[in-house]
């Protein structure tokens, strides 16, 4: 039967088009149509060109596919980018972050912070990303203005942290957040509880009790490091997993970063919770925390996202960096070359995001219905070639340096590597300021 000609807002014409679901699929020539933030047609090119579109691009040698999720981060901490770097985590925070956090995080940090993060991300690929940190309502704000799409998680700890006295004002401002962006089209609101060492029983509970009530989703560094694993049993006896199961927290709309040590208890939780785990390579690389086995996870049907964390102990905010140090560790630690494929690799940054964030029925695929977050790579450089697999080449070839073009729901917010909405050269300019300032050389 053949279909009306439809009306598009928008209609993109790439070489090579990869859905991510179904998995493993790469259609050549294809088109995907979008109208109202939404896509609405995905089929062969010469189908496509029937329908009208009040704008039609051709994506030669381009690889369009879902945007990248970056699942965990702390975005105004990129104006701490290398600023205590080849530390161990314990007195990386303790001794570094934590004092410098102290002493320079207000207001006026977090929106300059969390600007240059945003920027950073959409240049990279990057359409929806998780953020855990200071004064969340400043950065809600700076996503609102940015048009990109996030996961807000209300920094929740035992004890006064800068833009909130205590655990119950914390929580106070998470349930008020969450009332008031319920129906934003772009922000979610979670609550997250830093880690298991900082956050009391009676704490998660009320976090729990509350979290439930309102069908949240819970963001939480847990098992970064055996140190926090080994000192938690010394204490008490209890793995911080089996803690936060016996607490209730683990479940569907629980996410557990890092997760660097997993005993074969640790993975009857994670599996029987439906728990989902955000894997941060790179960070765990740089403070030597360990490896998350992620094969093990995914064989056992453990739902996978990757994240980068922040800029300090990164250093960078590149989630397709990212994804290739994720599966080429992921080889090594599971002592094999079949693990974590490239188009495996590709879903855990995409779909697999989507799922641990709760947003798999809007974005994380290009399937009809969903919203259009679209990134474009260029594959025609000579670094590219020549192009057996193109996801295989956008893996383990292709650098960040190739997003061509972005959209967060059909609007377009990188047009030909450049970003439309925000001012690249103010955002360099203020975030040396800073740097000049907390580095003692203010002029």
């Amino acid at each position: 039967m053949p279909t009306a000609p439809m009306s598009l807002d928008l209609l993109l014409l790439p070489t090579w088009l990869v859905p991510v679901e179904p998995a493993g699929v790469v259609l050549k020539d294809h088109a995907v149509g979008v109208r109202d933030g939404r896509i609405v047609f995905i089929g062969p090119r010469h189908a496509a060109l029937k329908h009208t579109a009040n704008e039609t691009r051709e994506l030669p040698d381009m690889l369009l596919c879902p945007g990248l999720i970056n699942a965990h981060g702390h975005a105004a901490m990129t104006l701490f980018r290398g600023m205590a770097d080849d530390l161990p985590l314990m007195t990386w925070l303790e001794q570094h972050i934590w004092p410098a956090e102290g002493k320079w995080v207000n207001e006026d940090f977090v929106r300059d912070g969390t600007d240059l993060a945003i920027a950073e991300q959409l240049k990279g690929g990057i359409t929806c990303f998780s953020d855990m940190y200071f004064f969340p309502k400043v950065a809600c704000d700076r996503v609102h203005e940015s048009g990109i799409r996030a996961q807000v998680a209300i920094p929740i700890l035992d004890f006064p942290i800068p833009g909130a006295s205590s655990t119950d004002e914390s929580l106070r401002q998470a349930v008020e957040l969450f009332g008031d962006l319920k129906y934003h089209p772009r922000i979610k609101i979670a609550f997250g509880p830093h880690a298991p060492y900082t956050v009391s029983d009676d704490n998660l509970e009320k976090i729990r009790v509350v979290a439930d009530e309102l069908d949240a989703s819970i963001h939480m560094h847990v098992h970064e490091t055996a140190f926090e694993v080994n000192q938690a049993v010394e204490h008490s006896g209890e793995r911080p997993l089996a803690r936060l199961a016996r607490l209730g927290l683990l479940g569907p709309r629980f996410q557990a970063v890092h997760m660097t040590q997993i005993s074969d208890d640790d993975l009857t939780m994670l599996v029987e919770s439906n728990t989902s785990v955000i894997h941060c390579p790179e960070s765990n690389l740089k403070l030597a925390s360990g490896f998350c086995p992620v094969e093990r996870l995914w064989q056992a049907g453990v739902n996978v996202a990757v994240g980068t964390d922040g800029a300090a102990s990164n250093n960078d905010l590149d989630l397709l960096g990212e994804t290739r140090t994720a599966a080429l560790l992921a080889k090594a630690v599971a002592g094999s070359a079949t693990a974590l494929d490239a188009h495996r690799a590709l879903r855990m940054a995409t779909l697999n995001g989507a799922r641990a964030l709760g947003l798999e029925s809007d974005i994380g695929s290009i399937e009809i219905g969903k919203l259009a977050d679209l990134v474009a790579f260029d594959l025609s450089g000579l670094a590219q070639q020549p192009v057996y697999d193109p996801v295989s080449q956008l893996i383990y070839a292709t650098g960040r340096d190739c997003v061509q073009h972005l959209w967060v729901g059909g609007k377009q917010l990188v047009e030909d590597r450049r970003l439309t909405r925000l001012n690249e050269p103010h955002l360099v300019a203020t975030a040396k300021a800073w740097g000049d300032r907390i580095s003692g050389h203010t002029h």
